[in-house]
């Protein structure tokens, strides 16, 4: 007897307006977690590496990096959303609300808010707003983002094309619930490893984060592994050998990651990721790719009722097999540059 109790995923023509995903498996987050990204990353943020620095400002611990519970709360995500895609193509209105620590408890809960077919009919564009709670039902994380998924049947008719209004960028006023009320006069800019705090960063300025990473075959795995990420594209050789790029692509999410923790180079002290305002994968990354980054500070702000942190926007980009120096973004004609490989703007927190 034949039964079919397994998932094979959403496809394009499975999703319609106002649909509402409870994703499975909530996952209790722990310590152990926070060392297995640190062997992956190596972030060396004072304020996710150490209690003792976070006890001493004003954190009951060291909270988990940001881009760590980002990846827990969108793993939960896929089985439902991208098993079937064929490349998560952006990021808008990214909220970091509430610090999450070992110890908690992470669910997300997505609703589909965009659909459009694209011109081939092969194909479309999901956009949907995950929410990730904690064990208390409070929110940690929101975001919108959008994912090029494969039709089941090519001949099937295509929805009403609805393209969300998406924000440029969040508000500096909803920027700091994350961050205690910190004393800054106990914040240890030596061991935080610069003496650079948000007065010292101009608009205009960029920053060449000059160290590389190279991806390896196991930690991409390892990591996606890690976030509970099913998605074939990042496991499955046997399928994608007869792909479109003949190799497993790596989860953009290891590119934000890498990114993030080469960006310590010149934003020692910018310690939190208040919001991701825009984001796009320009390019696919692959075992033994080498990733480096630059940074360019596109706004400051400060943050109502805090003296204690403001908020730099930051333009992070990171490319693949060449070296970050020259800033390389965009042509003449602005098209990305070869090697680019990310292009993400971020509000980050740093001490005033």
């Amino acid at each position: 007897m034949t039964t079919t109790k397994t998932n094979s995923g959403n496809f394009f023509e499975d999703y319609h307006i106002g649909q509402i995903l409870k994703h499975t498996t909530p996952r209790t987050v722990t310590t152990g977690d926070v060392a297995a990204y640190m062997s992956l990353y190596g972030p060396r943020f004072a304020v996710q590496s150490a209690d003792t620095f976070a006890q001493a400002i004003g954190y009951p611990r060291s909270p988990l990096d940001d881009m760590l519970a980002f990846h827990v709360v969108f793993g939960k995500t896929v089985p439902d959303i991208s098993l079937n895609a064929i490349a998560n193509l952006g990021y808008a209105g990214g909220r970091f609300v509430k610090s999450v620590y070992p110890g908690d408890t992470l669910s997300t809960v997505s609703e589909v808010i965009g659909l459009k077919e694209n011109s081939n009919a092969k194909t479309g564009t999901v956009y949907v707003r995950s929410t990730g709670r904690n064990q208390d039902g409070d929110i940690v994380i929101e975001y919108i983002r959008w994912v090029m998924v494969r039709k089941r049947d090519f001949s099937s008719p295509a929805p009403q094309t609805v393209v969300p209004d998406l924000p440029s960028a969040l508000e500096p006023s909803k920027l700091g619930s994350a961050v205690p009320h910190l004393d800054i006069s106990k914040y240890d800019f030596d061991l935080a490893g610069s003496p650079y705090r948000w007065a010292d960063y101009e608009v205009g300025e960029k920053i060449d984060h000059v160290d590389g990473m190279t991806i390896e075959e196991a930690e991409h795995a390892m990591a996606t592994r890690l976030y509970q990420n099913t998605a074939k594209v990042h496991f499955n050789q046997h399928t994608e050998s007869k792909g479109r790029f003949g190799k497993r692509i790596i989860y953009g999410g290891v590119i934000i990651s890498l990114a993030r923790a080469l960006s310590f180079n010149g934003l020692q002290n910018a310690f939190h990721i208040a919001a991701i305002n825009a984001g796009r994968h320009v390019a696919p990354l692959f075992a033994g790719d080498t990733v480096y980054a630059w940074s360019e500070i596109l706004d400051k702000s400060e943050i109502p009722d805090r003296s204690d942190i403001g908020a730099l926007r930051v333009r992070l980009v990171a490319v693949k097999n060449m070296s970050a120096e020259g800033f390389p973004l965009k042509d003449e004609e602005g098209k990305y540059k070869e090697g680019v490989l990310l292009d993400l703007d971020i509000w980050l927190v740093i001490p005033r």
